[in-house]
């Protein structure tokens, strides 16, 4: 059934995981963790003096989705467009803030990449995350802020939404690696042993090869536009590391080219190897076809039923038969070996 325009609907399939939120209040002297469980105490948890970073894990609850927006002030679209995991990776600009969609792929502990819908929503002061799972790619942010090691505690709102989208941007290159590994397995497979087996797993990888190019191509048109935005919520330094994003986002794309086309290409070697097989296959079938075919035909002669064949007579026809046929075997097997067909 068709809903009203922002109307907030969940579409993804984890539906019934709890919705936690955590907020992180931290400037460059002070830090603070906090774990509200209600909608007044996130809003007093909210410290216009700190940059705040709330992140909201778990997005299938629709009405606390929507409560939690409204108490926000976020707009109806936003919230749509939040807990739908259809959504391409996008960026709107708004008057207050700037809001994202992402895909967040990482490896769970079975080495399976798992896709999860993450958008972001940048204010002056605050950034709020959504996510389905409470399992991400931003412990390295989390250990900054709190180890106070590197700018983050002395920069805003802006610098928090640039490195929590670089973790995301970075850790792109541990699915690739993972995709390379794969195809090297493969291929190897493809020249050891290919099975009907190997072909099925080559046409699941161009398969995942696709679908991760669809989650993951767009995000360099977003960290473009983030780099050219005039919007004042993002300073001109935090462009300059958006810059660094944009690169990766680059190198990226040139990869996932790369490996689309060598995941191609597998399906290509496997069927030229096993024609190469079923040809090897041939060729000895053809040989022995080759020896036989000769000796067949003595046979056939000798076989038949004629009273004056003078060969019948002889006292040595049948000894003297045979070392014909053996010599003509060994004599075959001699030539097909210095043609090298064997």
């Amino acid at each position: 059934m068709n809903k009203a325009p922002g109307t907030v609907t969940y579409t993804g399939n984890r539906e019934g995981s709890v919705t936690t939120v955590t907020i992180i209040n931290y400037d460059e002297n002070s830090i603070n963790f906090m774990f509200p469980e209600t909608f007044e105490a996130i809003k007093e948890a909210q410290n216009s003096n700190l940059t705040s970073w709330i992140d909201v894990a778990g997005i299938s609850d629709e009405a606390y989705i929507d409560d939690l927006g409204k108490l926000l002030g976020l707009n109806p679209l936003v919230l749509e467009d939040a807990v739908n995991i259809q959504q391409r990776p996008k960026i709107d600009e708004y008057d207050t803030y700037i809001f994202g969609v992402f895909n967040m792929l990482y490896l769970d502990e079975n080495q399976e990449i798992v896709s999860e819908h993450l958008a972001m929503v940048l204010t002056e002061k605050s950034v709020v995350v959504f996510q389905e799972l409470k399992d991400d790619v931003f412990n390295s942010v989390r250990d900054r802020i709190k180890n106070k090691s590197g700018r983050i505690r002395t920069r805003g709102a802006d610098y928090l939404f640039f490195a929590l989208l670089d973790a995301v941007v970075d850790n792109y290159f541990s699915i690739l690696e993972h995709i390379n590994n794969t195809i090297e397995t493969l291929e190897d497979a493809v020249y050891d042993n290919p099975t009907p087996d190997v072909a099925h797993k080559i046409q699941d990888l161009k398969k995942e090869v696709l679908k991760i190019r669809r989650k993951i191509a767009p995000v360099k048109e977003i960290v473009s536009r983030l780099v050219e935005t005039q919007s004042t919520l993002i300073s001109t330094d935090t462009k300059l590391f958006l810059r660094d994003v944009l690169d990766h986002c680059v190198e990226i794309n040139e990869s996932l080219q790369i490996y689309r086309e060598m995941s191609m290409s597998l399906m290509e070697m496997y069927m030229s190897n096993m024609s190469n097989k079923m040809n090897e296959v041939m060729k000895v079938l053809t040989i022995m076809a080759s020896i036989f075919i000769p000796l067949t035909f003595i046979v056939g002669v000798y076989g038949m039923n004629f009273e004056n064949m003078p060969e019948l007579q002889s006292t040595y026809g049948y000894p003297i038969v045979w070392a014909v046929m053996v010599l003509m075997f060994i004599g075959m097997l001699f030539y097909f070996k210095s043609k090298k067909w064997l």
